[in-house]
């Protein structure tokens, strides 16, 4: 594709530290509020259990918002990869975008829907990406343009986990950029560190994992190396692929039967929060509603507690695939990555307890695996386990993650998924912003 001239000059370095100061301040706002109202949704469903019996309402409310008011912010990531692939692609909706995957996602997480949160953080982060590409020195580059949207990726990855670097190498390896890879790593990086502080400055925590191998000496780590960590890569790489084709394939079976037998987009979340009560009442446990991160009863299963012994059962990853492919695929919000979370490192938790391994690592390593099985994003998880659990770990992490997507469906999470009829789509408008 050719540009003319003026096309083709890029913006100043000032206008570069301005955009990415913009964005930075911006994206890591927004992550800290984010992160404040699920804090405040979770307490609230913990404390009025009976919230729960109002998902199939709330999820039917979500679907009509996006079909009057989504406009193309009802493709999500999808459009956020497509803008950030394609000089040409349709911009991202600078306004809708942001408001409605926030509100929508904290609803979700209010009633009880399985759900993650790191769609909403990039969705947020491409969405005020394409509201500083206003700015004058952006607006005629499309060269510019991508690289600005992968900034925002990124500073809305590291304003929710609190991991720069590996949100830097995530919106790079989920936007494939061709020859902007290199080129952007340096603003996407500064990005993400302006996010991450000025979303730790408006009080945002993030969980706190153990540093697995902090406290060995260099010869006992390679003696925990050769003796335990070789067997545990194997192992969990195996599981976590395992583990993601079985995600992938009941999200997409619960979404295009849904589809398939449901000719109203409003009634499949209806229908998706009835069998979602149904399952908690099957399993007997609440355990599986929500993020999972941390839960107020101590007995709870958690990704937290599945660090220690007796902290999951040998079900527990099983039953958090089911409730998140039918949360998410009858049409509620939220992102996949912390799903994925408990279910690697619930799943690693059960194999160290069969297999006798290293209980921290194994639950270390499945966390990152698994996400790195769907995402297909194996050096990102690798960066990300690092720095959650010690740089120590990365020599195990990078075989095992990169082990994990070599043995995993071809198709991940971050797949283009446009919307498939127009019952979800409605109000799709080539000029929304």
């Amino acid at each position: 594709m050719q540009y003319s001239q003026s096309t083709e000059k890029g913006p100043s370095p000032l206008a570069w530290l301005l955009a990415i100061v913009l964005l930075g301040s911006l994206a890591g706002s927004a992550c800290a509020l984010f992160l404040h109202l699920l804090d405040y949704a979770q307490a609230s469903r913990e404390a009025k259990p009976w919230l729960l019996y109002l998902l199939p309402l709330a999820g039917a409310a979500i679907v009509l918002m996006y079909q009057y008011w989504g406009g193309y912010a009802a493709a999500g990531m999808g459009s956020l990869q497509r803008a950030a692939e394609d000089p040409q692609a349709q911009p991202v909706p600078a306004r809708r975008m942001a408001p409605l995957i926030l509100l929508t996602t904290v609803l979700t997480h209010l009633f009880g829907g399985s759900a993650g949160r790191e769609g909403t953080a990039v969705q947020m982060g491409g969405s005020i990406a394409s509201a500083v590409n206003r700015l004058r020195a952006f607006q005629r580059n499309p060269r510019a343009r991508r690289m600005l949207l992968c900034c925002g990726m990124a500073a809305g990855f590291s304003g929710l986990f609190g991991t720069p670097l590996a949100a830097t190498i995530f919106a790079v390896e989920v936007a494939r950029l061709g020859r902007l890879r290199w080129p952007i790593l340096l603003p996407a990086l500064l990005s993400a560190l302006l996010s991450n502080a000025i979303s730790h400055a408006w009080g945002a925590s993030h969980a706190l994992y153990p540093q697995i191998f902090a406290e060995l000496s260099p010869s006992s780590w390679w003696a925990q190396f050769f003796s335990n960590g070789l067997l545990s890569v194997v192992v969990v790489a195996l599981g976590a692929a395992l583990a993601a084709r079985l995600y992938l394939f009941l999200h997409h079976g619960v979404e295009s039967n849904l589809r398939r037998l449901v000719s109203r987009a409003w009634l499949r979340p209806v229908i998706g929060g009835l069998l979602v009560i149904a399952l908690v009442w099957v399993s007997g446990s609440r355990d599986y509603l929500g993020l999972g991160v941390t839960h107020a009863d101590p007995e709870a299963t958690s990704i937290t507690s599945a660090f220690s012994e007796d902290g999951a059962t040998h079900s527990s990853w099983l039953w958090k695939i089911v409730f998140t492919a039918v949360t998410l695929g009858s049409g509620f919000k939220g992102g996949e990555v912390t799903p994925l979370f408990f279910i690697g490192a619930t799943l690693g938790h059960s194999l160290a307890l069969m297999l006798g391994l290293s209980l921290a690592l194994a639950a270390g390593l499945g966390m990152m695996a698994v996400f790195a099985a769907a995402s297909r994003c194996p050096l990102a998880c690798a960066v990300m386990g690092a720095e959650l659990f010690g740089w120590s770990c990365l020599p195990l992490l990078l075989p095992c993650c990169y082990a994990a997507v070599a043995l995993a469906a071809r198709q991940g999470i971050y797949s283009h998924r446009p919307p498939a009829d127009p019952d979800d789509s409605a109000a799709i408008n080539p000029t929304d912003r």
